[in-house]
């Protein structure tokens, strides 16, 4: 019996005892509702709730003896062993041993659907990050967004949203402009120009363009700067999306905002001129001193926004207005953004947009800031010079440890992470104990396999010992911890409920035999604890899978 069995359990006998007390009022209340939790102490029991505590005083009566009678009606329902009244009206319900035995089956039969969910059924999510200009190599401080953005996608896609990647590609604008002039700087010979890029990289990219083009040098300066930036963004945007398949982050979409300023196709006007006379017939732009202004102040705003300035040019905040409509446009009525620590000030400024728009700014838009992230030891890129670029940090820890350790920590806390640590093979390292305890359940079935226990038989009451019971009370938890971590958007906790997992898999390990001692005969509990064995590798790699991290089958 599954927690969702249990609360539906909970919810047949509640209903009667409402519609009796308050025969005048329908008895609203839904499964879902029906909190579930693991008791801290096991003696209590495997599941505690506070429903009777919750629904007292709505159905006139006492809440220790409301508690008493959903106990007394709970304990004829098959699967549930007992169930008792705690302190001021707790439920402890008590699973007899075969229905929750049962779930072992259950997880190995679902396989890689086990854990999925539909608690996001009907959501369309675009979630947004990374981003970085399409001018330097990714560095570190892009790294910790690539594996949450992608760990979040991953949760919600799990639990029935539908949700894409999206990557803003920032080639429109002065910084374009700036890495045209550095490359054909170094292609030339010359020293980098005042506010350029600097860096070997610029160097390697004008080699390559000089390959590509011969001629270039030869073209008039105009033709040169053009050929240049356009040359030198495919290649260092391909760079871009090597290191962020190197790091295990596919991106859905690959957003230009060369689109939001160019004609449409029937040549009518840009993606940011119709973005402001859609805001304008919102009632929220004003003209103003020969600007086009938005009254972002309507929405906690700190001030009123230009969003074309007097002399005919589109401000970032016209691109990024006419973004998210675009964004909208395409049916996505809920957006993510995950935006670095230095990026407080758009948060109020985009859920401004998305309130000007029409839309409901605590609802339509979220917007993440994460913290920055160090790493002890690390030096810096050859190439870049000034910056830790993402493709030495996976040459040195790997793309397992490096996204295990910035995901099982929340978005908002500094990291600072220990290399040494990350590359030890002991129970230290957090994503060797997962990956160690995964690979284990392999070498148990190999094992198994060598000594002639299968799962030719089950015997799910038989799996009655106290670590039987605290690994399957885990393993029960696993689809509800994930609809909660994708709808808060944290993808640590799955990683902390994994290391959990691990201990309990482990201590089990050390106490039950999946096969017999010496020459033994094998019995039903050998083949039963096999699918207990199969059924916790299963959810280790399960939520690997959802922080994008390998799941070893030996180490």
């Amino acid at each position: 019996m599954n927690p969702d069995a249990l609360a539906a359990a909970i919810l047949s006998v509640l209903a009667p005892i409402a519609a009796e007390r308050r025969p005048e009022e329908p008895f609203a209340l839904a499964a879902s509702d029906i909190v579930l939790e693991r008791p801290r102490n096991r003696d209590h029991g495997d599941w505690a709730t506070n429903i009777a505590m919750r629904l007292a005083k709505p159905l006139g009566t006492n809440p220790r003896e409301l508690a008493q009678a959903v106990a007394d009606g709970l304990a004829a329902v098959d699967g549930i062993a007992s169930a008792e009244v705690a302190g001021p009206g707790f439920i402890n319900v008590r699973l007899d041993a075969a229905a929750a035995g049962a779930l072992a089956r259950e997880i190995v039969e679902a396989a890689d659907a086990y854990g999925t969910n539909d608690s996001q059924a009907g959501v369309s999510v675009n979630v947004e990050f990374v981003s970085a200009n399409p001018t330097g190599p990714l560095h570190i401080a892009h790294t910790r967004w690539a594996a949450l953005g992608d760990s979040i996608v991953r949760l919600l896609l799990a639990s029935g949203a539908h949700a894409v990647r999206e990557y803003y590609i920032n080639d429109a604008g002065a910084q374009m402009e700036r890495f045209a002039h550095s490359v054909l700087a170094a292609a030339k010979g010359e020293p980098t120009p005042e506010g350029g890029y600097p860096g070997e990289y610029i160097a390697q990219l004008a080699r390559r363009v000089l390959e590509a083009r011969p001629d270039l040098l030869s073209l008039d300066d105009a033709e040169q700067l053009i050929v240049a930036r356009d040359l030198a963004y495919e290649y260092q945007l391909a760079e871009i999306k090597s290191s962020l398949e190197r790091f295990n982050v596919p991106f859905d979409v690959w957003f230009s905002e060369r689109t939001l300023h160019a004609p449409a196709a029937d040549g009518g006007p840009s993606l940011v001129s119709r973005a402001i006379e859609r805001l304008r017939a919102q009632g929220h732009v004003f003209d103003e001193d020969g600007a086009i202004w938005v009254r972002t102040t309507d929405f906690s705003d700190d001030k009123d926004r230009v969003i074309r300035r007097s002399n005919g040019e589109y401000t970032y905040f016209a691109a990024d207005a006419a973004y998210y409509l675009n964004k909208g446009d395409r049916g996505f009525e809920n957006k993510i953004y995950l935006l670095g620590a230095d990026h407080h000030g758009y948060v109020h400024r985009l859920k401004a947009v998305a309130g000007a728009a029409g839309e409901d700014p605590d609802r339509n838009i979220q917007v993440l800031i994460g913290q920055m992230v160090s790493i002890n030891g690390a030096r810096l890129s050859k190439r870049a010079g000034n910056i830790i670029e993402m493709d030495d940090l996976l040459d040195w820890l790997g793309t397992d440890a490096l996204r295990y350790s910035l995901e099982r920590s929340p978005a908002d806390s500094p990291l600072d992470l220990d290399p040494e640590l990350l590359q030890k093979r002991t129970n230290d390292n957090p994503v060797f104990y997962v990956q160690y305890a995964h690979a284990r359940t392999h070498n148990v079935a190999r094992n198994a396999a060598e000594s002639g226990v299968d799962r030719s038989e089950f015997a799910p009451e038989l799996l009655v010992h106290e670590t039987e019971s605290a690994l399957l009370g885990a393993l029960q938890e696993f689809p509800r911890i994930v609809a909660f971590a994708a709808d808060v958007r944290e993808p640590h906790r799955i990683a902390r409920y994994l290391e959990e997992l691990a201990g309990l898999y482990h201590r089990w390990y050390d106490t039950c035999r999946v096969i017999p001692k010496g020459d033994g005969p094998i019995e039903s509990v050998h083949r039963t604890r096999l699918w207990l064995n199969d059924a916790t590798g299963q959810v280790l790699r399960n939520g690997l899978d959802l922080l994008g991290v390998s799941a070893p089958e030996r180490m």
